[in-house]
């Protein structure tokens, strides 16, 4: 397996860590973000099997939406995780006086678990 799906696959763990940490910390908005990348790099794991990336986030989300997702490779509901996991992330960047609840946090959180797990085992099942 390569070296590059290996690293953001790490990446995407220690994201992960991350993320808990600051939810632990009561840093809600943070933890989004880091949860929002774990997925992410996680995803370009997966697109590094293909040996294919983009400069937009949006670019890395809609191949791994059109070849992964659409072919049945993993679930439709992940289609959604990465799509609310984004649309938050950048809503606690970019809009001033947005509240993040402890749940909002949570969800985010629990979602990339459930991500990174099936990618790795999806990328370990190929060998």
């Amino acid at each position: 397996m390569d070296n590059l799906v290996h690293y953001r696959l790490d990446s995407a763990k220690e994201r992960l860590t991350s993320a808990k940490l600051l939810l632990d910390a009561g840093q809600y908005k943070d933890s989004i973000g880091r949860s929002y990348y774990a997925i992410f790099s996680a995803v370009r794991a997966v697109l590094a099997l293909d040996k294919v990336d983009f400069s937009k986030h949006s670019g890395v989300i809609s191949y791994f939406q059109k070849e992964y997702i659409k072919t049945g490779k993993f679930d439709k509901k992940y289609s959604k995780y990465i799509q609310n996991a984004f649309q938050i992330r950048n809503t606690c960047d970019y809009d001033d006086f947005y509240i993040v609840s402890v749940n909002d946090a949570k969800e985010q959180y629990n979602n990339a678990v459930e991500m990174v797990a099936i990618i790795e085992q999806f990328i370990m099942e190929l060998g």
